[in-house]
């Protein structure tokens, strides 16, 4: 057989191999909710989603004064943007993130406090 009769039938044979195993593991995300982080971003908002959350005393005002709720926060952990630059990523108990996100269409920047067991909710900054 040539050499590029049997490149087809291995480009089919791989093309075919590719397509099976994106369906799969696509479905196998969906089923178990799972994802696959592969960029810091993704991977440190991942990590503080796991984790319970506490919430600072000028957090609590916030939600007391309805200015700020909790899924606002959600979304901030789920879409928002970690500016590594002035976050602190180097100190030992606890590191410190700084969140970029929207709340109620404006610009903010949430304070998280990530320890190895829980996450503090530390203040947040909204733009005006």
């Amino acid at each position: 057989m040539a050499f590029i009769k049997r490149l087809g039938w291995y480009l089919v044979g791989l093309s075919i191999g590719i397509v099976f195993l994106t369906f799969f593991l696509k479905k196998k995300s969906e089923d178990t909710g799972t994802e696959f982080c592969y960029f810091p971003n993704c991977r440190v908002l991942k990590d503080l989603r796991s984790k319970p959350l506490s919430y600072s005393d000028e957090i609590k005002v916030l939600f007391a004064n309805k200015s700020l709720d909790s899924t606002a926060v959600a979304h901030f952990l789920t879409d928002g943007e970690i500016d590594f630059g002035s976050s602190d990523t180097k100190s030992t108990p606890c590191k410190t993130y700084k969140i970029e996100g929207l709340v109620k269409e404006k610009e903010a920047v949430l304070t998280v406090v990530n320890c190895t067991n829980k996450v503090l909710v530390d203040k947040i900054k909204i733009e005006k």
